[in-house]
């Protein structure tokens, strides 16, 4: 645990190992202060009061000497404490915001969150809350039973007899805490996820009728939840800690049964066998409050693994020096990639020239949106390349990549804050006439209007105060300022009014003017306006060519636009 910390804090790790050094002093004196006691409790019940007073006199000396470093202890750990916080949190998030974005999932992101909150805090109470226990548990049972030996070694030799079972105890108690922790963390994360899913979709829920004890997926996962906390309680709590504990009182009973034995064979004293006895309560009480930390120790050590899991993860290689770009390009070479073994392009190879529109259509699961995650660089493929601007993305940094790309997603996100904030976090130099051009051209200007405080109108959480088609708006203009030469879309406006279509179709024909447009297209209009349509299936394009060249052959696209041409033209209507 200790080596990890000080991997962990790396040129601040000093702070550490002094706090390490200072505690395990203040243990090895509060061990001289306990094994004192010996011939103080001697001299008093022996009636010796000269020799009491000395005693009296020297452990208050020592008592002084331990108050002084358990102050100066204290002070360090809660400065470590701090210190350790920063340095989670810095290394955390610089090694996050390196990671591929495909790397982040709903799981993933649900696990980090969980992390970066109760992961990091249970971690950094370690300099404060456990590792003066953790220290005292062993230095301290070890000083006494060495002084142990200077005034009786028979009973020495009994309390070290005990210590490989007290060891063996621990280790199995811990591998036990660790086993349930990491089953309850799981469960943690599932239920955290659905109670974020439960308040974000409260309208569709409510609207089916689903209350909390309606959504089955959340009932199914606070049960989950219920029963881990209820094996961490059994297992870990009653169990694990039980075990140990009894370990230990079985350790003091054989040393309580040893000084008797010695008493009535006449080797010691009864003085000295109270003395030694109060002695050994001072080996066993560490032990014993260690047991109460067990539980925590543990929990922070699976924590750990879970950091050190998520700094095991490469971010993707990126070149030294930028790559000279030429024209807005995008083009694929016989690209093949695949998630968990599960091949889901194979062989894909296409040029998307400067200027000219090429729309992905084909089933859901094709691999339409992969080939937009692909040129974004989410992951790196398995064999072939994928060319931006002229360079292979695998010899571009990723902030020169994502200055020749916009997106415009079907889930749109907007940041809490202002409509204003969400469109300049796309380029915060720009100006107010830059701004307002964008806001224009994306027909934000039909919001803000209507709106008393304009662009400083504040979109709520996820953007959830302006509707789908308010969204994608903003979006729009988002990618409008960033004015970069290759737009990423994911055409989705089948969910939005007449109204809000059209304006979204018109802030879209501002956005692609001028510029390489790649989408996945669901519109007929957007499909047959391509230059070229690329018809995938089963992770491989089928079919390639414009909208009439594809017609005339008569082949996969022609039986999907005569499908989605008569889809198009179904209606409700009523019985007669």
């Amino acid at each position: 645990m200790i080596r990890r910390l000080l991997r962990i804090m790396g040129d601040e790790a000093g702070r550490l190992r002094l706090l390490v050094t200072l505690t395990v002093i203040g243990a090895i004196i509060q061990g001289v202060a306990f094994a004192l006691l010996v011939p103080l409790m001697q001299a008093l019940l022996e009636g010796r009061f000269t020799d009491l007073w000395w005693w009296v006199g020297v452990e208050a000396a020592i008592l002084l000497a331990f108050g002084a470093v358990t102050y100066s202890t204290k002070l360090l750990g809660l400065s470590t404490s701090f210190a350790l916080t920063g340095r989670l949190w810095r290394r955390l998030g610089d090694h996050i915001s390196t990671l591929p974005l495909g790397w982040f999932n709903a799981e993933k992101v649900g696990s980090v969150s969980r992390l970066l909150s109760v992961g990091v805090f249970s971690v950094t109470g370690f300099p404060t809350q456990v590792l003066g226990l953790l220290i005292h548990a062993f230095v301290t049972p070890a000083v006494v039973v060495a002084l142990m030996f200077v005034f009786q070694w028979q009973l020495a030799l009994i309390a070290v007899a005990t210590v490989p079972f007290l060891w063996l105890a621990y280790r199995w108690s811990g591998a036990l805490l660790r086993a349930v922790d990491r089953r309850t963390h799981g469960s943690n994360v599932r239920t955290a996820n659905r109670l974020i899913e439960f308040a974000q979709t409260q309208p569709v829920l409510r609207a089916f009728g689903r209350t909390a004890e309606g959504y089955q997926l959340l009932d199914d996962a606070l049960v989950a939840q219920h029963k881990a906390d209820n094996t961490l309680m059994t297992w870990g709590g009653v169990v694990g800690d039980g075990i140990f504990r009894l370990t230990t009182q079985a350790a003091f009973t054989a040393i309580l049964l040893g000084g008797v034995a010695l008493a009535a064979g006449n080797a010691i004293g009864p003085v000295q066998l109270v003395a030694l006895l109060i002695l050994a309560t001072r080996f066993i009480q560490p032990l014993m409050e260690s047991a109460a930390i067990g539980g925590a120790i543990k929990s922070m050590g699976n924590n750990l693994s879970r950091m050190d899991a998520v700094f095991d993860v490469h971010a993707l290689p990126e070149p030294e020096q930028p790559a000279a770009l030429a024209d807005a390009s995008v083009e694929f070479h016989d690209v093949r990639f695949g998630y968990d073994d599960r091949e889901v392009l194979s062989g894909v190879s296409f040029v998307a020239r400067p200027r000219t529109m090429t729309a992905l259509a084909g089933p859901s699961g094709s691999g339409k949106t992969t080939i937009t995650r692909l040129i974004a660089r989410f992951w790196d493929t398995q064999s072939g390349s994928v060319t931006v601007s002229g360079s292979d993305v695998r010899r571009m940094t990723a902030e020169q990549l994502m200055g020749q790309l916009s997106f415009v997603f079907q889930d749109v996100y907007l940041f809490s804050g202002t409509i204003r904030e969400n469109i300049m976090m796309a380029r915060p130099d720009a100006t107010e006439e830059q701004l307002h051009t964008a806001v224009r051209l994306a027909r934000v200007t039909e919001i803000t209007d209507r709106l008393p405080l304009g662009l400083d109108t504040a979109v709520g959480e996820g953007g959830n105060a302006l509707s789908g088609g308010e969204r994608q708006r903003v979006s729009i203009a988002r990618a409008l300022l960033k004015d970069a030469p290759i737009v990423l879309l994911d055409e989705a406006t089948a969910a939005l009014d007449a109204e809000n279509e059209a304006l979204v179709q018109e802030a879209l024909t501002a956005l692609t003017a001028n510029r390489t447009l790649i989408v996945i297209a669901h519109r007929l209009q957007t499909i047959a306006a391509a230059d070229q349509i690329l018809f995938l299936e089963d992770g491989a394009i089928a079919e390639r060519g414009t909208h009439e060249e594809l017609l005339h052959t008569d082949g996969r696209y022609a039986d999907f636009w005569r499908e989605r041409s008569r889809a198009r033209g179904w209606r409700l209507g009523t019985r007669s």
